[in-house]
């Protein structure tokens, strides 16, 4: 794992390379045991490398014999080794174990079509000087993070927004849209940032810059199966194939010259993952868990009957509530409002992992790719009996506020509140923020642009027409929640602590089946992940196989009614409001005194004020957001 970052100047420009130096400086707990830059005519690149393949020779940025093409990759490619076999059968000489040297060679054999060949996770940029290209690539999930920004001078990319924003000519003018975006989802999907200088690259996208001109194309688009293309074979069959695909992805992942834990959250996924690894792994594989003080988010238990079964050497943290104490820290590493709260059991647990292991397997991806959220038992509920049921709303919304995980009254008021919308708005109405009315109420006059967070989504769910419902439902969910949320979440929260995070499940050995199956084995009536439950069943425990998902969330809503109310009355107070510009005093004092009162669970909407203000601060330094001296960014896309 590594943070990338570098420069392409115009034709007739030249990349300074101390800012490249600058950038890979910002990134170096990314990539702490090794770092280099290497520039070549109009472009500079560089890299921090956190060495987990070839740890002796591995050194980035990697240069062809020749000196004609340079190479920084941020992540790993599992299929490496067959590709080696693959380029030396064909003449390619190598002087290294590494996967980055294959991503060379690989290159110089196939041009930029190399990218369909590769199985991993990755970001990665290629300098192809005879051509004067500079190629950029993402994975096809969008497992690790890309960032571009193009203005007068060139193009210039990072790992991380905190490099760019270090650009001499880089405007830290915010985006409208981005500011909508994340009010609506607590997190800001691609291609926006937070700023109108900086673009995110998608998933499964390619950029190339070549004569001073971007083009951008999506090379890899894994989409569920049209209607009649649906997997239809009985249960049992089908669950002997998951399993094998399962063993096959673990397998790839647990590739390492330094060790590798797991993070066991008590969940089907994790637990898979866990007794996988643990089967197909080292003698005594290290696993690592966070629970809760409060009953209904604590998962201690039940991840300890893994370890205990499999042999593991588990770690365990309980976790008190001092997000008051990590919040302003979290805030610096997403350099862009961010408030998925999981975040901190997150760092927590990486932070664990990283004083035992270097790399560590997580089951994000599960719950898109085989059912997992109670939002998809309620979609295929709602189109049953949506009308009917948002009749009992009047009823419905008499409940009183809990501060439980999950609880009765917030699922029934979310479901009622959107039951009868058509099924794109419905699904977002159930995980929305705050909604276009409650947007325009909170912020100020300034930045009432015309907004409208859902296009992106309206657009992927178009892509899949002829594909049943819930998997075009899920497949936004993959492409957008995923990508700009829990894998932002993952990655940022990991690389904090120089921990290498994998995903197994995000992999096309397993997301090939998952993306064809039929409804049926992924939700019926309140079962959820049906084929996946049935394929671990086992090697899993059955409190775990049939045990209810309680995912990787802290007690939010009992914080902000307890411990968090002096610091979030800090946060949000009506003088930081002001003096940041962005939200209406008054409005923000209402969300917090409803919550605070227990009128409503508010707490996801003041887990994403709070973010904002704390960012807003570090961007600005309590100044308000005026744009930062320098040139306005090129438009990109």
């Amino acid at each position: 794992m590594c943070g990338i970052c570098g420069i392409a100047a115009r034709p007739g420009q030249s990349p300074d390379r101390q800012v490249v130096e600058a950038m890979t400086r910002v990134l170096v707990h990314r990539g702490p045991d090794d770092g280099g830059v290497h520039q070549d005519g109009l472009a500079v690149l560089g890299a921090r490398r956190l060495s987990i393949i070839d740890l002796e020779h591995g050194h980035q940025p990697m240069v062809s014999p020749d000196g004609t093409v340079c190479v920084v990759q941020n992540g790993e490619i599992y299929n490496h080794a067959e590709l080696r076999r693959e380029l030396e059968q064909r003449g390619r000489r190598f002087a290294t174990h590494s996967d980055t040297e294959v991503l060379l060679e690989l290159y110089r054999e196939l041009g930029p079509a190399f990218v369909h060949r590769l199985r991993g996770m990755f970001a990665l940029a290629i300098w192809d000087g005879p051509a004067g290209r500079l190629v950029l690539a993402r994975d096809r999930f969008g497992i690790k993070p890309l960032y571009y920004s193009v203005d007068a001078g060139g193009l210039s990319f990072a790992s991380e927004l905190k490099a760019l924003v270090r650009l001499p000519r880089f405007s830290r003018d915010p985006d409208p849209e981005a500011i909508h975006s994340f009010l609506a989802f607590n997190s800001i999907p691609a291609p926006h940032t937070i700023y109108r200088a900086a673009r995110k690259l998608g998933a499964g996208e390619l950029l190339r810059w070549e004569g001073g001109e971007l083009s951008i194309e999506r090379y890899a688009r894994p989409a569920p199966a049209a209607d009649a293309d649906v997997r239809r074979q009985p249960a049992a069959e089908l669950e002997h194939e998951l399993r094998a695909r399962l063993r096959d992805s673990v397998r790839a992942h647990l590739v390492s010259d330094v060790p590798v834990g797991v993070m066991l959250s008590g969940g089907i996924d994790s637990c898979t993952l866990a007794a996988l690894a643990a089967m197909e792994g080292p003698p005594r594989l290290a696993t690592f868990s966070i629970g809760f003080a409060e009953r209904s988010f604590n998962e201690l238990d039940r991840a300890r009957l893994v370890a205990e079964r499999y042999g593991t050497d588990h770690h365990e943290l309980v976790v008190a509530p001092s997000a008051a104490e990590l919040l302003p820290e979290l805030a610096g590493a997403f350099d862009e409002p961010f408030a998925d709260s999981s975040a901190i059991p997150t760092y927590l647990v990486s932070r664990l992992a990283s004083e035992h292991v270097k790399v560590a397997l997580s089951g994000e991806g599960g719950d898109e790719l085989f059912g997992g959220y109670e939002t998809y038992a309620a979609d295929l509920l709602a189109e049953r009996a949506g009308g009917a049921l948002a009749r009992l709303r009047p009823l419905v919304e008499l409940l009183p506020s809990s501060s439980r995980r999950a609880s009765l009254d917030y699922r029934a008021k979310r479901f009622v509140r959107a039951a009868d919308l058509p099924p794109l708005e419905r699904h977002h109405a159930w995980k929305e923020i705050f909604s276009d009315e409650a947007r325009a109420e909170l912020l100020v006059d300034r930045w009432h642009e015309p907004a409208d967070p859902l296009a992106g989504h309206r657009s992927r769910f178009a892509e899949t027409e002829g594909a049943p419902l819930l998997a075009r439902l899920q497949d936004v969910d993959l492409g957008i929640y995923l990508v700009d949320d829990l894998l932002v979440k993952t990655d940022r929260m990991s690389m904090a602590r120089s921990l290498e995070v994998r995903v197994p499940f995000l992999d096309p050995a397993v997301s090939e089946l998952a993306l064809a199956l039929p409804t049926g084995q992924k939700v019926r009536g309140l079962s959820k992940k049906r084929l996946l439950r049935g394929a671990a069943a086992e090697w899993l425990p059955r409190e775990i196989v049939r045990g209810r998902k309680r995912g990787f969330s802290i007690p939010a809503a009992a914080w902000l009614r307890g411990e968090l109310v002096p610091f979030a009355r800090e946060v949000l107070s009506p003088e930081r409001c002001r003096a940041q510009g962005f939200f209406d005093p008054a409005a923000v004092q209402r969300v917090l005194e409803a919550h605070v009162s227990g009128r409503e669970d508010y707490s996801r909407q003041l887990w994403g004020l709070m973010s904002f203000s704390l960012w807003a601060d570090q961007a600005y330094g309590g100044a308000g957001a005026e744009p930062a001296t320098g040139t306005r960014p090129v438009a990109v896309r």
